[in-house]
C-alpha cells in the first residue's frame, strides 16, 4: 500500500434516532466504533478520527478533529477528514457501520489512482460514507457548503467518480453487510439477533 491513504472515521452525528452516542452502542458485546475501526487497523493506514466531542473518544488514543464547517451534516465531517488528513486520498467510513470489510476495502483502494473518489453505487444509492476521497475534492466540497447545500451525492457531477458496482461489491462482501447502518434501538437489536 503506498503511503497517500488516510482512514478517517466520521463520529460527528447527533445521533437523535438512537438517542445517545451510536459509537458506544454495544453490538455483540462490543460498541459500534470498535467494531469499525477494528477492521480499518487491518489496512495498516493512518486512522483520524472526526468528532465535535473529542473528550468522548480520548480513549481511543487517536488524532481527533472537530468540524471546520459545523452543523453541515455528512459533508461537513467530509470536509473535515480531508482538510486534516495529511495524505492525497481519505478512505472515509462512518463510525455506526460495523460490517465494514477489509477486503472491500482493499479492492476500492487499488481503484484510486486517477481518479476523484471511489464509491460504491448500490441499488441506486451513492455508499457516500464507505468512500475514498482525494484532497483535489474539497474546494467543490467546500463551494457546496458554503451555498448551504449539505446532499453529498450533489458532489459527484463536478468529480471523476470511479463507482463500485454491486457486483464488485459481492465479490468481498456478498450479503453487502459494509453498508448495513444502525440509527435506533431497533436497528441495534435486529441486528444482534442474526448475529450466530
Amino acid at each position: 500500500m503506498r503511503n497517500d491513504v488516510t482512514v478517517a472515521v466520521l463520529a460527528g452525528g447527533l445521533s437523535r434516532r438512537m438517542g445517545t452516542n451510536k459509537s458506544f452502542v454495544l453490538l455483540d458485546g462490543k460498541p459500534l466504533i470498535a467494531h469499525v475501526i477494528d477492521c480499518v487497523t487491518a489496512l495498516r493506514l493512518p486512522v483520524l478520527l472526526v468528532t465535535n466531542t473529542p473528550e468522548q473518544y480520548a480513549h481511543l488514543d487517536l488524532p481527533m478533529y472537530s468540524d471546520v464547517y459545523p452543523m453541515c451534516g455528512s459533508l461537513g465531517g467530509l470536509y473535515t477528514a480531508l482538510h486534516y488528513s495529511l495524505t492525497d486520498y481519505t478512505l472515509c467510513v462512518a463510525c455506526d457501520m460495523p460490517f465494514v470489510c477489509v477486503d472491500l476495502l482493499r479492492y476500492m483502494l487499488g481503484l484510486r489512482s486517477g481518479v476523484d473518489s471511489v464509491v460504491p453505487y448500490i441499488a441506486g444509492n451513492y455508499e457516500s460514507l464507505h468512500a475514498i476521497y482525494h484532497r483535489t475534492c474539497l474546494p467543490v466540497i467546500r463551494e457546496q457548503l458554503e451555498q448551504g447545500q449539505f446532499r453529498i451525492s450533489s458532489i459527484y457531477a463536478r468529480l471523476q467518480v470511479r463507482l463500485v458496482t454491486a457486483a464488485e461489491v459481492e465479490r468481498f462482501d456478498p450479503d453487502q453487510r459494509s453498508f448495513v447502518n444502525l440509527n435506533t434501538p431497533d436497528d441495534v437489536a435486529h441486528i444482534q439477533k442474526l448475529l450466530p
